[in-house]
């Protein structure tokens, strides 16, 4: 599983939590519905400002569209994600 993966999942989870369709949370995020789609099927890696407008959107805390990844610090390179999760299917 990659970053882009995991996040689809969380995104898909999200938005389908709250009943929203992808064209109503890129209205909601003034987003276009294929950015949405291309979030939901590992096809782009979310900005910052994404997340933002999207945490926004969903009403619900950055945490649970994170969840499952996490940054490694390693003083001897940049560090790196790791998926902590793996298990969870998709």
């Amino acid at each position: 599983m990659t970053i882009k993966e995991r996040f689809a999942h969380n995104l898909r989870s999200a938005r389908q939590g709250v009943g929203l369709t992808q064209e109503e949370l890129a209205m909601m995020t003034e987003m276009h519905r294929t950015e949405i789609s291309l979030l939901e099927n590992a096809k782009r890696t979310p900005r910052l400002d994404t997340l933002v407008k999207l945490v926004r959107a969903l009403d619900c805390p950055a945490d649970e569209l994170i969840e499952g990844l996490h940054w490694r610090s390693n003083f001897k390179t940049y560090g790196c994600w790791e998926i902590t999760d793996p298990g969870v299917r998709l």
